[in-house]
């Protein structure tokens, strides 16, 4: 007899019997940590259902996503306003689906805008709530840290000097558990294999161009770095540009470059992906999470960025670092030029790449570099960055709400 009460395979159960685990992430880079935090905690625990909203990564790990990442993924000030009704009735989703599973914790994965707002609506519930990747506030608007306080159980840093910088600040909740890029398998990409399967000879340089992953940057720097690679190609006419691109970006980025001068190859399979930064001479990337993976492939790189004219204005007012890039600010100096907003022109682009492809010595500076970084962005132990954060999520699952309440 069939039991017509029963989900629909997939589906979570409002009332389960085993612990629920409410999850979310709002962009490609949160959806990657998310599907390797859910891995870890599976490994740990294969009883464990999860419920939330995620991209494809997390839904090939057994998540249902209440409605499409894609929906999530917006930056910058200006590009926010359109957005503002969608993603209004995003979060009331959010938050009365969380209300009606009743789940054990409610992990947020980046994206604050959205999470932290769904964290703020959530408080009434009596939930444990931990958000994954720390809001970089100690780069801009320090005074935010203020608004902070009660609105999570624990927090997960990403970067060694987080953890002390937020305890200084009255949350002591800070947990530093290694950057999740250490696990992103770009260390494995065979540069060979690329060259065999893009038909590119041994001694063609390869420039890996990275626009972003979002809407809202790629149609700012695309039409740049189509420039660029026309003065580039003048330079040197066997240079094989590649971008990289998640398949939700796929079709938005062929349809801006299907009619350049020097066409590039548009890479969707992260395998080819991680080939590629293994096989690249040189890199020119947006500022992000990319360029860590980067750094991991030993491939030295120029970082850029252009955004919104107001949205420039209104970072500059509050930016409290001299760089943008991660591997500058953790090294404390210039390991990598940043050309950004006014100076992320095509040509001091191109002189910038073409100094790094013809200076040997420019090269292994930044390579040196990259190793003493990364060493730093282990997780505590030696542990796989995602175990190391499963382990702070059970642990949290563990402690009496009203434990955690009064700490």
């Amino acid at each position: 007899m069939v039991d017509e009460s029963a989900p629909v395979e997939g589906e979570v159960p409002l009332h389960h019997h085993g612990r629920v685990i409410w999850i979310l992430a709002g962009e490609p880079s949160g959806d990657s940590i998310g599907a390797r935090l859910m891995q870890a905690l599976h490994r740990i625990d294969p009883m464990l259902v999860f419920a939330g909203v995620g991209g494809g990564r997390m839904e090939a790990r057994g998540l249902r996503s209440l409605f499409p990442m894609e929906d999530l993924t917006v930056m910058g000030f200006m590009e926010v306003l359109p957005r503002l009704r969608l993603l209004s009735q995003r979060l009331l989703e959010a938050e009365q689906d969380i209300e009606l599973r009743r789940p054990d914790i409610v992990i947020t994965i980046d994206s604050p805008g959205f999470s932290f707002r769904l964290l703020r609506r959530i408080r009434k519930l009596n939930v444990r709530r931990l958000h994954y990747v720390a809001p970089q506030t100690w780069a801009w608007r320090e005074s935010r840290v203020k608004g902070y306080r009660g609105l999570w159980d624990r927090l997960l840093c990403l970067f060694p000097f987080e953890e002390a910088w937020f305890a200084e600040r009255g949350l002591p909740e800070a947990r530093f558990v290694g950057h999740p890029i250490l696990q992103s398998g770009v260390a494995h990409g065979q540069a060979q294999r690329f060259h065999k399967r893009h038909d590119i000879r041994s001694d063609s340089p390869i420039l890996i161009l990275m626009p972003g992953s979002r809407s809202s940057e790629v149609p700012k720097l695309l039409p740049v770095f189509e420039k660029t690679l026309g003065i580039l190609h003048e330079r040197f006419p066997d240079l094989q540009p590649v971008i990289p691109a998640t398949s939700g970006m796929a079709p938005l980025v062929k349809k801006m470059v299907r009619h350049w001068a020097v066409h590039p190859s548009i890479l969707t399979d992260t395998e080819d992906k991680h080939d590629a930064i293994r096989a690249a001479d040189c890199a020119l990337t947006k500022s992000g999470t990319s360029i860590l993976e980067l750094a991991i492939g030993q491939v030295p790189m120029v970082v850029t960025y252009r955004v919104n004219p107001l949205s420039a204005l209104l970072g500059r007012l509050f930016l409290r670092l001299p760089f943008i890039s991660m591997i500058n600010i953790l090294a404390g100096r210039e390991v990598v030029p940043e050309l950004v907003q006014h100076d992320c022109t095509p040509q001091k682009l191109a002189d910038e790449i073409t100094s790094l492809l013809t200076d040997g010595a420019k090269r292994q500076a930044q390579q040196e570099a990259f190793a003493d970084i990364l060493a730093m962005l282990e997780a505590p132990g030696g542990e796989l960055p995602a175990m190391s954060a499963a382990r702070e999520v059970l642990a949290l699952m563990e402690m009496p709400l009203s434990e955690l309440r009064r700490s």
